[in-house]
């Protein structure tokens, strides 16, 4: 295969850990440690995103090279990699954790391609000093869902990390999935993770914890001249990249809090919840960054979390996700204001977030109910549809799709119908959704659209297929028996999602009964 270009400039640039052996410790004073992915048994090459190794620069005859899977596989490197973890903390479930770090991540360098950065790093390639007594593994189950995730949420058009690749590595891996006392041996797997940047709230966090303000400074810095080129001199400002200065940290600030916004009304519009939004799990970017315990929403249920240990508490729930992630820039915000002399500009940022989330989510919704824009009043005809959704048990996906072939001039409930997940449901709220469907159709004539348009308009906001949780347990359980069709299929049909594609109609079908209380398709827990 043709060389690649890596240019190192996170390790190049910014202090590292002086101990170079790899044992679990506290660590101080730097950004990363350098730290090698610990061999595995037999890697072979399950899965690829071809639009992910265009933009590196690699063919499909590349991908097939023995030492690129190798190299996947965590059993070597290419000329120019440097391998490394870096240093975060993070507030988990709203309380601080200290130290965490990239316990399972390895990252493998900074490729260079097209006049782009690309960080790339393996989850699952062993264990770091952050492993945390940890063995830094994963499993293919919680690999499986995250490449898919990965692809499937940049065709939905939400901001996210990428995968470039789904490697088994013919290693056994002992996992307690429900940490209920039963662990069992699964295969193991790791994910080819890809982004500009893998940098997290957390990395600021930690420094301004540990009072290293020279290097939160330093970090800063690095991150705007790096990470934010293409933005930072909108400003006018000047960088000084050892000690930006207190305006230009606000406006980054200011700007993190907008593409945080933007990405979490694209979780609302699709449906999708992360299940697990602690500090350490938010880019810097405004990316969706590891995919753990995450789900869709079949049934609306704003209260729904995928995530088995936040089960009672709920706090990663659904409908909460816009609250926690003003939660955690608030948090950033508290690190960044230990740099400043004031914190009104920080919370300038956090009034930007609350005013960037409602004009996105308006936005969106008047695009997933085909209005041209938003009017006074809608939103109480949305709130009353959401709540006979969560009431009936109606598919989100589904409803959304199927109100598109509403008749405006004779509305009639049974387009629903589908929709719906229980006779009961259908039985006692079908009349008061028809009451709805009514007032809904007088607001959409008050319109200019044609058909065509509003259809277009819903049909650009409304996916036809999401990586379902039952779907990907159906991949995880064949590709589990050594059966990657299921995987692969998904992968394809997934690049399409606002696409009807003939023959792939059982992909946009609603959770059957079995999956709703099935391991894996319901509720999922933290474990890799």
């Amino acid at each position: 295969m043709r060389p690649l270009t890596f240019d190192n400039r996170f390790v190049r640039e910014l202090p590292g850990d002086p101990i170079r052996h790899n044992y679990t410790r506290q660590v101080s004073d730097c950004l990363w440690s350098a730290v090698q992915p610990t061999p595995v048994k037999d890697p072979q090459l399950i899965a690829y995103s071809a639009e992910v190794a265009e933009m590196l620069g690699l063919t499909a005859t590349d991908m097939q090279d023995r030492e690129l899977i190798q190299t996947l596989g965590g059993n070597g490197m290419l000329d120019g990699m440097f391998t490394y973890a870096t240093r975060y903390g993070g507030h988990q479930f709203g309380h601080w954790a200290g130290q965490l770090g990239d316990g399972r991540a390895i990252l493998l360098g900074e490729l260079v391609h097209g006049g782009k950065r690309f960080e790339l790093q393996l989850k699952g390639a062993g264990e770091t000093p952050y492993s945390r007594s940890a063995d830094g593994r994963a499993v293919l189950r919680s690999s499986l869902r995250e490449f898919l995730c990965s692809e499937a949420m940049y065709h939905l058009g939400v901001p996210t990390t990428r995968a470039l690749s789904l490697v088994k590595t013919g290693d056994q891996v002992v996992r307690d999935m429900f940490y209920d006392g039963h662990p069992q041996l699964e295969p193991g797997a790791i994910v080819c993770r890809v982004a500009p940047s893998f940098t997290r709230f957390g990395h600021f966090e930690l420094l301004a914890s540990r009072e290293e303000f020279a290097l939160l400074k330093r970090l800063i810095g690095f991150t705007l001249d790096r990470d934010f080129a293409d933005w930072w001199p909108s400003t006018g400002l000047t960088l000084d990249v050892n000690d930006p200065a207190p305006e230009l940290i606000e406006a980054w600030f200011e700007e993190v809090c907008a593409r945080t916004a933007v990405m979490i009304a694209h979780w609302m519009r699709v449906g999708f919840v992360h299940g697990v939004m602690n500090t350490d799990n938010m880019s810097i970017l405004g990316l969706t960054i590891d995919y753990g315990p995450y789900g869709w929403i079949d049934n609306f249920d704003p209260g729904w979390t995928p995530n088995t240990t936040d089960a009672q508490g709920r706090r990663y729930c659904f409908g909460r996700q816009p609250d926690i992630a003003r939660w955690n820039l608030e948090r950033l915000a508290e690190a960044l204001g230990t740099l400043l002399p004031s914190t009104q500009g920080l919370a300038d940022g956090i009034a930007t977030y609350d005013q960037t989330y409602f004009r996105a989510l308006t936005s969106s919704l008047a695009d997933k109910f085909g209005f041209e824009r938003w009017q006074e009043g809608d939103g109480e005809l949305i709130n009353q549809i959401f709540e006979f959704m969560t009431r009936a048990e109606i598919d989100q996906t589904l409803f959304f799709t199927q109100l598109a072939q509403i008749d405006l001039q004779q509305p009639q409930v049974s387009t629903l119908q589908n929709a719906f997940y229980t006779q009961k449901g259908w039985q006692d709220f079908n009349q008061d959704i028809q009451t709805w469907l009514m007032t809904y159709c007088q607001r959409l004539t008050q319109s200019q659209q044609s058909l065509a348009q509003r259809q277009h308009r819903m049909a650009t906001a409304n996916p036809v297929y999401v990586l379902r949780n039952y779907l990907a347990q159906e991949a995880i359980d064949l590709a589990t028996a050594g059966d990657n069709s299921r995987l692969l299929e998904l992968l394809e049909v997934l690049r399409h999602p606002y696409t009807l594609q003939p023959g792939k109609e059982k992909f946009a079908e609603k959770r059957p009964d079995w999956a709703r209380q099935k391991a894996g398709c319901s509720m999922l827990s933290c474990s890799s």
